[in-house]
This record gives C-alpha cells, structure tokens and sequence, in this order.
C-alpha cells in the first residue's frame, strides 16, 4: 500500500516545510540519511505553548506530538520527493518542555512514535527514540522533535 493511501485513510494532509526562525535549514541529506531539524508543535498555525506538568496533560501533549509528527513527514515529503523511497525511520528525538516533577516525557512522545507506526507499518516506521524533560523550548512550544530517516 501506498504511503500516500495510508495517509489519506488516517486523514493527514501534508503540510508544507516550515520556514526556519533561525540560521539552519528544515533537513540535510547526507548518503542515504536525511536530517530533519527539529520542528515545534503548532496549534492553528501558531507554537503550542505552555510545559507539561504545569498547564498541559499527557494526552494534550501526545496531541502536540502527534502534529509534529504530520509537520515532519511535510517536510521529509519535501526533502525526498516521494515518501515511498522511506526505508526507515530510524531516529527521533523529542524535547518536552516540562516541569522538574513530570516523568512522561516517554508518553508524550508516543503521540510521534506511534503515528509513524501507523503510516510507515512495523518494518519501516520502528525506530530508535531519545525524548528528554527541558525547562524551555523555543517560542515558549511544548514539544520539539527532529527526526532521522533513511532512503532508498
């Protein structure tokens, strides 16, 4: 099945590759690796603000998890033309803007983890993962995630 199909059955519409607020670019190829940068959580377009353990839940910021993920494969979409050529998603790496006494920062970053799951399939979409606890992330965003891919 199609990548494409998967998406269209799931209801994701890729956005387009974010415009960078800083000096970097939004992924780099190197060999048959691509680097995405990391990608805040957006809300109706604008960042996902608040820190998990204080004025956001575990499932709110699966939520914001979740939309970085689509805003990722956007830009993946971008960076190889066809996510079909996807071998593997080999890494995450996530950033939750939380308090010293939140500790699931694991379970919010299941909100990614799982939706490449989904759209990838088991072979393609498991992954390494990292996801830490950080006292402030960009623009005050909940949730940050960059992400590893290998092509075809």
């Amino acid at each position: 099945m199609s990548i494409y199909t998967r998406l269209t059955e799931l209801g994701i519409v890729l956005p387009p590759v974010s415009v960078p607020v800083a000096a970097y670019v939004p992924f780099v190829q190197s060999g048959k690796l691509v680097f995405l940068s990391g990608h805040i959580a957006r809300k109706e377009g604008k960042p996902w603000t608040g820190q998990l353990g204080k004025n956001i839940n575990t499932v709110e910021g699966q939520a914001a998890a979740r939309a970085i993920a689509i805003d990722l494969l956007g830009t993946l979409n971008t960076a190889v033309g066809d996510l079909n050529r996807v071998r593997r998603i080999v890494k995450l790496m996530s950033l939750v803007n939380s308090t010293a006494d939140f500790v699931e920062q694991h379970l919010v970053t299941n909100g990614a983890s799982e939706l490449m799951l989904q759209v990838f399939g088991t072979d393609k979409g498991t992954h390494a993962r990292s996801a830490f606890g950080v006292a402030q992330i960009p623009l005050g965003a909940c949730v940050e995630i960059e992400m590893i891919a290998e092509v075809a």
